[in-house]
């Protein structure tokens, strides 16, 4: 008995208006969105995935309607609901990347995240909509899904959850890394994510935590089991070695390049990027040869001896008058959805312009840290420039003093500041680049706080109660203090990671950011107690107190 006819697929230019005008806005949509990540996608190595990702897109898309199984959504309440739902978390993300906008700029990565989400869940809404047995311009199946998906493994993470899965890895890799040496019977240390070595140290940096590996390597499999095989298991089994192949391969990434500074190789450089490249494409490799092998089992899989049913009658194609008028009930929130999102960008980009006050005088930070002091060593730090685009401010100044206490132990004290005028750069940017989430990478283990930080007094003086952390570096303590100020004021806030947090102080300091903010940060391996009655603090925060402090 030969095979039914594939259920038919309307042509885009049988449909109707409102169809096209759909469709229409969802191509703008993933233009400009594919226009914001461009940057992201060249800049940062973790998403360089991202330039194939239009390419990708449209080629999943095309695979659904071609050879993916025709699938159609039959008119009811549950698809109806479903709509709406995906209708309605698109726009809450909308909402809340405009918000975002407002409160760290739009060229943050939680609010590309957001603007990726919202346009995901407004795709998900357009091919319920859209492969409807009314409508029939894609059918719903797993390669436009998956086409759907990679959209959001090509976005930034937000930094807050980038941050705690980095150090996770960094964590698990040197852990491990360690085991191995050991059991390779190389002598080694870990400090944090550092390991040191009879020839030197190896730091497990960010690049080197797998954090890239694990992503494309996902990436790459939710492709392959859109493209390369049919079976759900098939398709399963891919996307969940996906993660174990992707650690794997980082870990033998990490061991190696550890056995070649171990031998006194200069892994840096060459070497590093070599093996780091290497990685992506075995794991891209190893994954399509499993997509294949696993495809090619079930083609050549002895058919059931028993007599194939018959197979059920396919449903009449559309016509396309039909298809034209009325327009469909999904259709019609659709378009409501869509003009809605529209509105919502054109408000948010309106109120979030900064108008940055290049008037302002600009305070001299270095005159405000000390240049000598009797007794103390002064380094001042030249390499401060190489933060400057990720903290977006170029007016940055740190020093860092040295002496010799009575019991004869070093005292370090280095002081730290930032600057940034009225509109340069919003609250909560700066406020998400606190110690909490910048010092974890580097080696440093934040510990529980003895007890909440208490106003220090300095030559007589109260000052405004700082935020107080406390640092390890194996056995080497840091305990840091330090004060936001905006338009001279300080200002507190709990945690650099939470996005409710953010929010919270977006809604508090508005949109328009026309205050200049002053980061102030002093950092010791001594207790406030041991250096509180230094001159140099005396010195220090009498030249802030001007600023605000």
């Amino acid at each position: 008995m030969s095979p039914a006819p594939r259920p038919a697929l309307l042509p885009l230019r049988a449909a109707s208006l409102p169809a096209k005008l759909v469709v229409g806005f969802l191509a703008a949509a993933v233009a400009l969105l594919s226009w914001r990540l461009w940057p992201e996608w060249r800049q940062n190595p973790d998403l360089s995935h991202g330039l194939f990702m239009p390419v990708l897109f449209l080629l999943l898309l095309r695979d659904s309607c071609v050879s993916g199984t025709r699938r159609f959504v039959s008119a009811g309440w549950a698809g109806g609901t479903a709509l709406a739902a995906l209708l309605f978390g698109s726009l809450l993300a909308l909402g809340a990347a405009g918000l975002y906008a407002a409160a760290l700029g739009w060229s943050h990565a939680l609010v590309n995240f957001m603007l990726t989400a919202s346009l995901v869940l407004l795709l998900g809404a357009a091919l319920l909509g859209l492969s409807g047995e009314a409508v029939r311009l894609i059918p719903l199946n797993w390669p436009a899904c998956i086409a759907l998906v990679l959209w959001l493994l090509s976005s930034p993470m937000p930094h807050g959850m980038y941050s705690r899965l980095t150090l996770g890895l960094q964590l698990w890799v040197s852990q491990n890394v360690l085991r191995a040496l050991h059991l390779l019977g190389i002598p080694a240390l870990r400090h944090g994510n550092v390991i040191e070595l009879a020839n030197g140290s190896v730091g497990i940096e960010e690049a080197c935590s797998g954090v890239r590996s694990l992503i494309s390597c996902v990436f790459a499999g939710l492709f392959f089991s859109a493209t390369l095989v049919r079976r759900p298991s098939s398709r399963a089994l891919l996307i969940v070695l996906a993660v174990p192949l992707a650690l794997a391969m980082n870990f033998l990434r990490s061991l190696l390049l550890t056995l070649l500074a171990n031998r006194g190789v200069n892994i840096a450089g060459t070497w590093h990027d070599v093996t780091g490249f290497a990685v992506l494409g075995v794991t891209a490799v190893l994954l399509a040869g499993l997509a294949l092998l696993l495809e090619r089992r079930e083609k050549t899989a002895p058919a059931p001896s028993s007599a194939a049913p018959s197979p059920a009658p396919a449903p009449a194609a559309v016509p396309a008058a039909a298809a034209a008028y009325p327009t469909p009930g999904p259709l019609r929130l659709l378009i409501g959805g869509v003009a809605l999102a529209a509105a919502l960008v054109v408000v948010f980009v309106v109120n979030t312009r900064p108008a940055i006050r290049q008037d302002a005088a600009v305070p001299n930070l270095y005159s405000v840290l000390p240049a000598a002091v009797p007794g103390w060593t002064v380094d001042t730090s030249t390499d401060l420039y190489q933060f400057a685009d990720l903290l977006q401010t170029d007016y940055l100044a740190q020093r860092t003093y040295l002496k010799q206490n009575a019991e004869g132990q070093q005292v370090q004290v280095t002081l730290y500041a930032a600057y940034w005028r009225a509109g340069q750069a919003a609250v909560s940017l700066v406020a998400s680049h606190t110690p909490d989430a910048c010092w974890p990478g580097s080696g440093w283990e934040a510990v529980p706080r003895p007890a909440p930080a208490v106003p220090p007094t300095v030559a007589g003086r109260t000052l405004a109660a700082p935020e107080y952390r406390l640092f390890k570096s194996g056995q080497f303590p840091q305990h840091v203090w330090f004060w936001h100020l905006y338009d001279g004021r300080p200002i507190a806030y709990r945690d650099p990671y939470s996005a409710t947090e953010l929010l919270r102080i977006a809604w508090r300091y508005g949109f328009r950011h026309d205050g200049d903010q002053l980061f102030v940060r002093i950092s010791s391996n001594a207790p406030w107690s041991a250096i509180a009655g230094e001159p140099l603090l005396a010195q220090f925060f009498a030249h802030t107190q001007a600023l605000g402090l």
